[in-house]
C-alpha cells in the first residue's frame, strides 16, 4: 500500500491563477463569452493541470484493462467468459473499434491484463500483469481480498506513471471484461444509495430475464458482503473488479502528476467514483467523454461533478468514448492558440456582451 499512499499524497488542488489568465485568454477571442462551451471548459482545465494550456500535447496513451468477474456464474451476461482473452487477441491485432479510434486519436494503446481468467500468450503490445484470474463472484462472497484490490490499483498507477515518464500528457483509460456493468452498478450502487434496480442496465445487451438475474446478483451481493461507502478500499474489493481498480489507479497517477485522464462510460465511471473517494481532488484531474446509454452512467457523472463533452448513444466500452475526447482535448488546444483575439482581428468588443 506504501505506492497508493504515496500517490494520494502527492494529489494537490488545479492551479487557480493558470486558469484565471486561460478564462480571460478566451474571453478575448473573437466569439462571444462562453460560446464555445465544453472546448473552453476543457482549455480552463487544462490550464489548471498544466499551470498553461500546451501549444500541443507531444504523445497520448490510452490505457486499457483487461479482467473477469466470478459473477458472470449467475447469468448476468449475454456473452461467455471466453470472449475477454478473444477480444484481448483482437486488441493485440488492432482490428477492435479502439484500436480504430486510437489511431485517429493519434493515441498509442496500452493493453493491459490485470485479471484475465485464462493464461494468455506474450503478445504484441500487452503488458502481463494479472493480479488475480479474475474476481471471485461477488453474488456469494467478496470479489477480490483487500489486498488484491491495492494491489490492482498499484497495477494503475505503475502502469500510468510510465506512460507519463515516457512523456504522454493525456491518458484515456477503458476496460474490456465480461459481466462487468455488474459490479460496476454495485460500485454505483453503495456510493450513490440509489435502488440496484434503477441504475443498472442491459450491458452487451441482455433481455428482460438476465437482467432480472443481473439485478438479483447485486443485491445478493450487497446484503452479504455489505460494504462501506464510507471505505473505499472496503467497497472496490467487495463489490468491485480488477480492471475497475486498474482504471482508478491510472486516475490517481493522473492526478498525481498533473496528467489530465479522460474516462469512457459507465465502467470508468465506476472507476472514477472510486479514485475521487480515495481522494477528492483526483476529479479535478478528470474529463468525461461522453454519455453513456447505460442508466447508471448520468448518475455517476452527477456524482462526480462532470458533464460529457458528447452524447452518442454508445455503450461499448473499451475506452471508445476516451479517444474520441482526445480529439476534442485538441480541437480545444487549436482554438485556445489559433483563435484570434479582438485586438488582432480589429473587431470591436461588441460580441461580448
Amino acid at each position: 500500500m506504501k505506492l497508493l499512499d504515496q500517490t494520494l499524497q502527492r494529489i494537490k488542488p488545479l492551479d487557480a491563477r493558470a486558469m484565471a489568465k486561460a478564462q480571460a485568454h478566451l474571453d478575448e477571442l473573437t466569439k462571444p463569452p462562453g460560446s464555445l462551451g465544453a472546448l473552453e471548459d476543457i482549455a480552463r482545465r487544462l490550464a489548471g493541470i498544466r499551470g498553461e494550456v500546451p501549444r500541443r500535447l507531444s504523445r497520448k496513451a490510452h490505457i486499457l484493462m483487461a479482467g473477469d468477474h466470478g459473477v458472470v456464474a449467475e447469468g448476468v451476461s449475454a456473452f461467455p467468459q471466453e470472449v475477454t482473452p478473444q477480444m484481448v487477441f483482437n486488441f493485440s491485432r488492432g482490428g477492435a473499434a479502439i484500436n480504430v479510434l486510437a489511431r485517429h486519436a493519434s493515441a498509442e494503446l496500452v493493453l493491459v491484463d490485470i485479471g484475465v481468467a485464462s493464461d494468455l500468450p506474450e503478445l504484441p503490445g500487452l503488458l502481463k500483469r494479472k493480479v488475480a484470474p479474475g474476481t471471485a463472484n461477488l453474488a456469494r462472497g467478496p470479489a477480490m481480498t483487500r489486498e488484491q484490490a491495492i494491489a490492482a490499483l498499484e497495477v494503475g498507477i505503475e502502469v500510468a506513471s510510465a506512460k507519463i515518464e515516457a512523456g504522454n500528457e493525456l491518458l484515456g483509460i477503458g476496460e474490456m471484461g465480461i459481466g462487468n456493468t455488474t459490479p460496476s452498478s454495485a460500485i454505483l450502487a453503495v456510493f450513490s444509495g440509489r435502488p440496484v434496480e434503477e441504475i443498472t442496465g442491459r450491458g452487451t445487451g441482455v433481455d428482460a430475464n438476465r437482467l432480472r438475474l443481473k439485478i438479483k446478483a447485486i443485491q445478493q451481493g450487497l446484503a452479504i458482503n455489505k460494504p462501506n461507502p464510507d471505505d473505499p478500499l472496503d467497497v472496490l474489493a467487495k463489490v468491485g473488479g480488477l480492471e475497475i481498480a486498474g482504471m482508478a489507479g491510472v486516475i490517481l497517477a493522473g492526478a498525481a502528476m498533473r496528467v489530465p485522464v479522460i474516462i469512457d462510460g459507465f465502467i470508468s465511471g465506476a472507476a472514477a467514483l472510486v479514485a475521487t473517494r480515495l481522494a477528492p481532488l483526483a476529479g479535478e484531474f478528470i474529463l468525461a467523454s461522453h454519455l453513456s446509454e447505460e442508466p447508471g452512467h448520468a448518475v455517476a457523472l452527477e456524482l462526480l461533478g462532470l458533464k460529457p463533452m458528447l452524447t452518442m448513444q454508445m455503450r461499448l466500452g473499451e475506452g471508445t468514448g476516451a479517444a474520441l475526447g482526445m480529439t476534442l482535448v485538441d480541437a480545444a488546444i487549436m482554438i485556445y492558440h489559433e483563435m484570434a483575439t479582438f485586438s488582432q482581428a480589429g473587431i470591436s468588443g461588441a460580441l461580448k456582451s
